[in-house]
């Protein structure tokens, strides 16, 4: 017997880079190579009732410096998350991440998230070191992901 809440499960997450406008694969620059394919937990295009689009990646190693999202905005809110591979010391990313917030630079070695709310600059975004791969998530809140590059006003 079928249930009637299969329609809400996605049991083969597909790729979604075409998805992430002006970021990554989505912007028509390939991937660094130590990130991953881009993948959809969840979104409206496989779920029509889903309110949010989260998706996730593995970033593997690198020892040089690695640039990956450039500077964007988004009209809804954000939460991003990354997370360790270490079940003996989940706190430890095994990475350094570099993070912009409306210009204002973060570093990150630890796994957690960052809530980004509708309107707020953020990236660019890249990994200084990575020692072992960690997950990378990010969930909109928003039906369909969609982002906007920057562009500073300027007064006239």
């Amino acid at each position: 017997m079928s249930s009637p809440y299969e329609r809400f499960f996605v049991r083969k997450m597909p790729n979604c880079a075409d998805d992430l406008v002006n970021e990554g694969a989505g912007s028509g620059t390939p991937e660094p190579d130590n990130v991953g394919e881009a993948l959809a937990l969840i979104r409206s295009q496989d779920v029509p009732e889903s309110k949010i689009h989260m998706t996730y990646t593995w970033i593997k190693e690198c020892s040089e410096p690695v640039r990956w999202v450039n500077e964007h905005v988004h009209d809804y809110d954000e939460l991003l998350v990354w997370t360790g591979n270490d079940p003996e010391n989940p706190h430890d990313l095994g990475a350094e991440i570099y993070f912009d917030i409306e210009g204002v630079r973060h570093i990150v070695t630890q796994s957690g998230s960052v809530y980004l709310p509708a309107g707020t600059r953020h990236c660019p975004l890249g990994f200084n070191r990575v020692d072992r791969p960690f997950r990378f998530s990010a969930l909109s809140l928003a039906p369909s992901y969609a982002n906007r590059d920057y562009v500073p006003y300027k007064a006239e």
